[in-house]
């Protein structure tokens, strides 16, 4: 997981709110794992994104 490449290609902001536990969560596995907040969450919507491709409607490739 550390080679690949997270947010690549155009960017487009979201912003939400979410629990501030959640929010320093990621900001400690931030600085436990040299990743930035805005890769660890894109991670972990991919993964939600492929594990819930129904939600979309067709099948997600994996990436």
């Amino acid at each position: 997981m550390k080679t690949q490449e997270h947010n690549k290609g155009e960017l487009k902001e979201l912003t939400v709110n979410v629990e501030k536990e959640i929010v320093e969560a990621f900001v400690r596995m931030s600085e436990n794992t040299g990743y930035k907040v805005d890769d660890l969450v894109v991670i972990a919507l991919k993964r939600f994104r492929v594990s819930h491709s129904d939600y979309e409607g067709t099948k997600v490739q994996p990436e």
